[in-house]
């Protein structure tokens, strides 16, 4: 039971970690982060549209955030690095953030919807899922979703390699909910073919030799026989 407490535990650290840098970054562009353990501490990976913000004018942000992490959330040693994000359109909570941005300026949410959409599956992806929620058009609240491409629910691509993101936004009609669901481009799945190039022009190329040869050994039979 101990050991179920303690994945409890970082599970929850981890959470109220990722809500902390949604906030203080969210001018940067936030876009996930990643905690692994090291022998000589942590070692923190931020992901961030603007790098240039999170690390702050000589480095001033990211120490200040070293030091909250230490002190607050009681993380040994925490080394910082920052990624920029190449494709932030197969980043889940980016996405998210642009809905929600969207609908707090008064876009429509079907619009905004689809608009998210249409970016995801221009960026690459194998397949996307966005689900807004709340009093949309009348004041029973309900949920509308836009799904394009392959998306498995289930099964291991499921978890591991689905991208998710949940956003909440405060509108004059009540609380919304956006839920994104990203299929990145190299996700493998177990029943999908791949054709090895290299050897079909192997086969390719040993075929048309032998196609060569036999041509040739034809016409020498034929020059024979007319001697």
């Amino acid at each position: 039971m101990a050991v179920v407490q303690h994945f409890i535990s970082e599970s929850k650290k981890k959470t109220e970690i990722d809500e902390f840098l949604q906030k203080k970054l969210e001018r940067a562009g936030y876009g996930g982060v990643t905690i692994a353990k090291t022998p000589l501490g942590t070692h923190i990976v931020i992901y961030a549209m603007r790098p240039g913000l999170v690390i702050g004018r000589g480095g001033e942000t990211i120490r200040d955030l070293a030091r909250i992490l230490e002190e607050k959330f009681k993380i040994p040693n925490p080394q910082i690095s920052v990624s920029e994000m190449e494709i932030p359109e197969l980043n889940a909570f980016v996405v998210a953030s642009r809905i929600a941005g969207a609908l707090q300026r008064g876009v429509h949410f079907r619009r905004a919807g689809f608009w998210a959409l249409n970016q995801i599956m221009e960026a690459g992806a194998l397949g996307a899922e966005i689900i807004i929620s709340g009093k949309l058009r009348t004041e029973r609240a309900r949920y509308e979703k836009f799904r394009a491409g392959y998306l498995p629910k289930c099964g291991e691509p499921a978890l591991k390699f689905m991208r998710k993101a949940e956003v909440h936004v405060q509108l004059k009609p009540g609380m919304f909910g956006v839920k994104v669901r990203i299929m990145p481009p190299d996700a493998k799945f177990p029943d999908k073919i791949q054709i090895v190039e290299s050897l079909l022009e192997e086969e390719t190329t040993e075929t048309l030799a032998e196609k060569t040869v036999g041509e040739k050994t034809e016409e020498t039979g034929g020059e024979g026989e007319a001697e």
